[in-house]
């Protein structure tokens, strides 16, 4: 499927919108329909990819589990490789790790220390930009794996929830936003 045969998509209408989940007053973006719809799909990864290209990217990393959606097909776009951070005691070898606070909590993320070397342009990819705490661990961890970070893309922004902030200094870009 060509670039511009996706151009006419509307990803938004694809996501569907789940009042009250996971508690009352919250509003779930579910974008599993994205993934599943072979043209919004592609539309996806060819705009994800789009907004990449000119950052010379050479590795994207993408955090447990939804940043393995769409970011290995960004990645191979690319030409760049994938960097998996994963929950604790998943990979095997040596890691480095950074915990991060969440809205409802902390969690940590895992990578290899050695996967990565110096100097390697990295974009920081995740499915959903809501307050900016995943994200900020895996920038983190780029920047302590000796990597600079290029850029982060999102499918889907929650705006209101101030994620971009978080992100400064670094060029955020999302296909869909959401302002309330």
């Amino acid at each position: 499927m060509t670039r511009a045969a996706t151009d006419h998509v509307d990803l938004k209408s694809h996501v569907v919108d789940i009042p009250d989940h996971p508690q009352p007053g919250i509003t779930f973006r579910d974008i599993s329909p994205v993934l599943a719809h072979p043209e919004a799909l592609a539309a996806a990864v060819d705009r994800l990819t789009a907004a990449a290209r000119e950052l010379g990217v050479q590795a994207v990393i993408g955090a447990e589990a939804r940043g393995f959606l769409l970011g290995p097909a960004v990645a191979r776009e690319l030409g760049a490789g994938f960097l998996l951070a994963r929950k604790p005691d998943k990979l095997p070898r040596a890691t480095l790790s950074v915990t991060y606070e969440l809205e409802y909590g902390t969690d940590e993320l895992h990578v290899h220390a050695d996967l990565l070397p110096s100097g390697t342009r990295v974009l920081v990819h995740d499915d959903l930009l809501a307050t900016g705490g995943t994200a900020v661990a895996l920038c983190a961890l780029v920047e302590r794996l000796g990597g600079q970070v290029v850029g982060c893309s999102f499918l889907a922004e929650l705006a209101f929830l101030g994620g971009r902030a978080a992100l400064a200094p670094h060029d955020v870009f999302s296909l869909i936003s959401y302002e309330d």
